[in-house]
């Protein structure tokens, strides 16, 4: 019995493997090293499947958004909105990794062909360029995003093949999930090489990485989400607070997408528009994830100074642009800001594929990933209903007074007797 739950759960499996990788690297370092292809393995199937998923993925989001926005008077608002996040999130993330430099003290990744910095273009504009002529994987996000919003525009006539790439979407999901499975043992086999390699002190920048990662959500969520917040009227504690059930069953499960039943009564029931609550959290799951793009760059910056890598200004504008066009392939599925993060390291060609595994065995301790996603969606849900003069004040007010008073009672019934004796 204990064993079927120990299977079941993924994150028990990552940190078992993690603990056997650990040990095997600090007992038998000369067989630990043998683990590699465990690994690289993985990693090449996850390598080869990234241009047709990210294809699929961002062409199915595109045409979506466009077929559902293209009539509604708010899709102007959600696309800057988002466009926005994205942006701040992403240099959040940037940011973090670089002035904190979690992997800046580790030995760099040896055994592999790492493309030397200074081989780039000092330009970011031509450092782009020569990314799109040298790599597969942004023409082709280039190339779905064009069919995206051509399949958006064509109305009735394109319905047929918005189904089926949407079914398309779902079989590569449940694959992806398939692939996934397997997880466990690639994070054995890359924490054993490691270990093995570079001794037990080498997971201590996986450590920090973690922190890093945890430290740039926090973050995000109290300065850029809470001057968002405080500009729509909001108060974005009571509001996090009024969603906690949620985030909970998030935080559990690890899937931001058991969260939308709730959300969608609760934002209502708060005075959200219908019609923006359904249109922000049916596109802000693939658009509006914030927390997965922190990670995508952070998790660049990491990778690359474990490679010994210096990163100036050039090289992170570049890392930002190429990374807004693969994010546009991120969903709330399990793994896919993986998949997103090696898309951007293959985009960028800064670090070899082979240094993600590394990353693998602390991909389930994410869960700052997927809760930050949902608090970035539920706010861009009350903003853009804001910001669309359709949010009614005295609901919102209403349904997070509780909340207020859950935090303060104290406070409340202070504040009430001071009224009432004067």
């Amino acid at each position: 019995m204990i064993l079927a739950k120990l299977y079941r759960n993924d994150t028990a499996l990552i940190l078992i493997a993690i603990a056997l990788g650990l040990s095997l690297g600090i007992l038998r370092p000369e067989l630990a090293v043998q683990m590699k292809p465990l690994s690289d393995a993985f990693l090449g199937v996850i390598g080869h499947a990234v241009p047709l998923v990210m294809f699929v993925l961002v062409a199915s989001a595109v045409s979506a958004f466009g077929e559902r926005g293209q009539h509604t008077r708010c899709a102007g608002r959600v696309v800057v909105y988002f466009l926005m996040m994205a942006v701040f999130s992403l240099i959040t993330g940037a940011g973090a990794g670089w002035l904190l430099a979690p992997g800046a003290e580790a030995l760099p990744l040896t055994g592999s062909t790492v493309r030397p910095l200074s081989d780039l273009p000092t330009a970011v504009l031509t450092s782009l360029v020569q990314v799109i002529s040298h790599t597969l994987i942004l023409p082709v996000l280039l190339a779905a995003l064009l069919f995206g919003l051509g399949l958006g525009r064509a109305g009735d006539a394109g319905e047929p093949l918005r189904r089926r790439l949407d079914t398309c979407v779902d079989w590569l999901l449940k694959a992806l999930r398939m692939v996934l499975r397997f997880a466990p043992l690639a994070a054995f086999g890359a924490m054993a090489y490691t270990v093995g390699r570079y001794g037990p002190a080498s997971a201590w920048p996986l450590l920090k990485f973690v922190g890093t990662v945890y430290f740039a959500c926090v973050l995000f969520l109290v300065v850029v989400l809470g001057v968002v917040a405080r500009l729509a009227g909001v108060g974005l504690f009571r509001l996090i607070a009024y969603i906690r059930d949620e985030l909970c069953l998030v935080a559990f499960t690890g899937a931001s997408v058991a969260a939308v039943p709730g959300l969608i009564e609760k934002l209502e029931r708060a005075g959200c528009a219908r019609r923006v609550v359904r249109l922000v959290l049916s596109t802000g799951y693939t658009f509006n994830l914030a927390g997965s793009n922190i990670y995508v760059t952070c998790a660049a910056v990491f990778l690359a100074q474990l490679a010994g890598a210096t990163l100036d200004v050039a090289h992170v504008l570049s890392l930002l642009l190429v990374a807004l066009l693969t994010s546009l392939g991120s969903t709330s599925a399990a793994g896919s800001a993986f998949l997103t993060l090696t898309a951007t390291v293959a985009g960028l060609n800064l670090v070899p594929l082979e240094a993600l595994g590394l990353l693998l065995g602390v991909e389930r301790l994410m869960k700052c990933r997927s809760l930050t996603n949902v608090i970035g969606n539920t706010l861009a849900s009350v903003v853009i209903s804001a910001w669309s003069g359709a949010l009614d004040r005295s609901a919102l007010r209403e349904a997070l007074m509780p909340c207020r008073q859950a935090a303060f009672p104290g406070a409340v019934v202070g504040k009430r007797r001071g009224r009432a004796t004067s």
